[in-house]
């Protein structure tokens, strides 16, 4: 026995040390590309260390109830500022060691868990919560880990049971039976989400991968052949999926919300709307729901690697089953261009780009650039006077669909001036000498317009093309492409920025975004993440440019046109209200917040704000008539031959009838008409 158990850990030994070593050779190559080809390297120093080490912890004890505060200061004292050294010597042994302690931190939680789950929680205890927005320092002592938990479980148990009803005289006369149903399912939640952690056949070696990647820049990360398929798959509105969406409960219960008729999950016979996920499995490994993160979730459904599924669902609190799907290609409705017309009278074309989508084939023309010039043309025939453009929400995706774009909306000329790491300076040129389109055009972005969006809407904006309305964009100029890390690797790759990019005018929107010229408030935007709160994010910049181009319309026109705009709404009851309700929202979130009683009464107040506020958000509409919103001849005839897009399409029209942003823009156009 005892000669097994030696050649166990000799052989787990060997295993760590090979594993090391493999973890090691890929950093190092990650380094090598990066020092080669990032757009601003870094030394590997003390620097990097840091930050790898801090945004390891974080990602493991994002709570600070796993690790410790003895086994947290000795790893610190070990790696924090040696990881550098020991990653360019190809020493990653300390990655096994920080493992085997968070395994060893996840056993004796689960050992506590357990043990709480057998007794009885006393409620009547004094005690207050705080909650913080950023990283606090660990501090767990061996002595207090029953009572930091038994803190923890309380307050969850205590919202849990707030979140039940809205009458806190009932809740009180009911609360024992209450307690007991919250309590059980929250601790085999916990417990399940443990055992999920410890069953994880992966190690953190992508999450160091990741985090030695953002040491450089936000957008430069890893990806292994799974996750480089998904990336891939995202520039994409065509990908495998079930063909189903999904929504929360007021549960947290992740329930079927429609399924596609012409999607694989319809066609099993055997899901219906309302079903409830229970877990989830690939063929080898299974994600259960309930105690699983909503990312896990997400990556297991939507993963192209994926193609094979079988849900575990349940029907009105029935007995669970199973359903065995095959992933088929389909058209992702919600991430494809669309169009409608506004106003009989003087009619204005929208367009909705969601992101910047390619035709990876190359050889069916399905890119977002194509499909928005389809869109122009069916307008066209309608004879529209004016052309709404919406970025609202559009992430960016291919800049090669972006520069396309960009030149089908101006006559010819620069688009961009391109820097790489060397300093070096080339000029994109539009690729298509005329317009698609030579009308008056409105821009509709916000903080969520980001990347390839925001090239887009900057050289709309030079060459005053475009009036931009909405709030700043994101502030992303830089521009990856994905690499294997060598030329043998078919299974590691690197996104890596290799170039920024700046305006025809010499100037950049890297890290500050494009300011519109209209600038009007959304909901949110003091909590939405910008490029500047990255705290790797290449800094702003700009260039001495030459270049030569031609406006479309005098600037004088647009400016004039934007102050009549913004003099126009300062009174406007909806864009105030959004200013009142962000102060609200942004004191929520972003305010620090002093203790919280522990006691049902104090967290059901809570509750109440916290509903009081959504209920105000969701609600709340534009007090404008609606806008007569409705398809293009074409698009009309089209409904006809593909009636199941009928419901989609509805939806689209709802939600563009009441939309302030648009019923400004169609004010814009109307008036740019008017000034002619």
């Amino acid at each position: 026995m005892k000669r097994v158990l030696l050649l166990f850990m000799l052989s787990t030994n060997i295993l760590f040390s090979q594993n090391s070593d493999q973890t090691c050779i890929i950093l190092n190559k990650i380094n090598r590309l990066i020092q080669k080809e990032h757009i601003k390297p870094k030394q590997v120093d003390d620097s990097l260390s840091v930050y790898v080490f801090d945004n390891l912890m974080d990602e493991l004890d994002p709570s600070r109830n796993i690790f410790f505060k003895s086994e947290y200061d000795e790893m610190s004292k070990l790696y924090r500022l040696n990881l550098d050294d020991l990653i360019l010597k190809g020493d990653c042994s300390f990655l096994a060691d920080i493992t085997t302690k968070y395994t060893n931190g996840l056993l004796r939680t689960k050992a506590v868990l357990e043990k709480i789950q057998v007794g009885p929680i006393d409620y009547s205890k004094k005690d207050t919560i705080r909650f913080y927005k950023k990283a606090f320092t660990f501090y767990l002592k061996k002595e207090d880990i029953e009572k930091v938990w038994l803190k923890k479980l309380r307050y969850q148990i205590l919202d849990d049971i707030a979140e039940t009803g809205n009458n806190l005289d009932s809740l009180k006369l009911n609360f024992k039976s209450i307690e007991l149903q919250s309590r059980t399912i929250i601790l085999s939640n916990e417990i399940c989400r443990i055992n999920t952690l410890l069953e994880r056949k992966d190690s953190q070696q992508e999450n160091l991968y990741n985090f030695f990647c953002t040491y450089f820049d936000p957008h430069t990360a890893y990806f292994s052949d799974d996750s480089k398929s998904s990336f891939m798959a995202s520039l994409s509105k065509e990908h495998f999926s079930l063909g189903v969406s999904l929504k929360l409960n007021e549960k947290n219960e992740i329930i079927i919300e429609e399924l596609d008729p012409n999607g694989p999950a319809f066609q099993t016979g055997q899901i219906k709307k309302g079903d409830q996920i229970v877990s989830i499995s690939n063929q080898k490994d299974t994600l259960h729901v309930s105690c699983a993160s909503l990312e896990s979730v997400s990556t297991m459904i939507l993963s192209e690697s994926n193609k094979k599924i079988t849900l575990t669902l349940k029907r009105n609190s029935g007995k669970n089953f199973e359903v065995y799907i095959e992933k088929q290609i389909m058209k992702d409705e919600e991430n494809s261009v669309y169009s409608f017309i506004i106003g009989k009278d003087s009619k204005i074309g929208y367009i909705k780009i969601p992101s910047f989508y390619a035709d990876l084939d190359e050889n069916d023309r399905k890119g977002c650039a194509d499909d928005v010039a389809r869109e122009v043309i069916k307008l066209e025939r309608d004879n529209i006077k004016g052309l709404v453009i919406d970025l609202i929400n559009n992430g960016g995706g291919s800049m090669e669909e972006a520069i396309r774009l960009s030149g089908m909306f101006i006559d010819y000329g620069p688009l961009s001036v391109v820097i790489d790491n060397q300093q070096n300076k080339s000029v994109i040129n539009d690729p298509y000498r005329g317009l698609i389109y030579k009308g008056p055009i409105v821009l509709l972005i916000n903080s969520n317009t980001a990347s390839a969006s925001e090239f887009f809407a900057s050289i709309l904006q030079d060459y005053n093309r475009a009036l931009l309305i909405g709030s700043n964009t994101l502030g992303k100029a830089t521009m990856q492409t994905i690499v294997p890390l060598d030329e043998n690797t078919t299974t590691d790759f690197l996104k890596i920025s290799i170039n920024k990019f700046y305006r025809v005018t010499g100037k950049s929107h890297q890290n500050t975004g494009v300011t519109p010229d209209v600038v009007l408030p959304e909901f949110y935007e003091n909590v939405y993440q910008k490029e500047s709160n990255f705290p790797t994010a290449i800094k702003n910049d700009s260039i001495i440019s030459l270049l030569k181009y031609k406006p479309y319309v005098k600037r004088t026109l647009i400016d004039k046109i934007a102050k009549n705009s913004s003099a126009r709404l300062a009174d406007n009851f909806y864009f105030k209200q959004i200013k009142v309700i962000n102060s609200k929202i942004d004191k929520m979130i972003n305010v620090p917040k002093s203790e919280v009683p522990m006691t049902l009464t104090s967290i059901f107040e809570q509750k109440t704000t916290r509903e009081k506020l959504w209920k105000e958000i969701n609600t709340f509409s534009d007090e404008n008539n609606p806008l007569d919103v409705y398809n293009s001849t074409i698009n009309q005839f089209l409904l006809g031959v593909y009636p199941a897009e009928k419901t989609i399409n509805q939806y689209q029209i709802d939600n563009l009838k009441t939309n302030p942003y648009l019923n400004e823009a169609v004010i814009i156009i109307n008036e740019f008409n008017a000034s002619k």
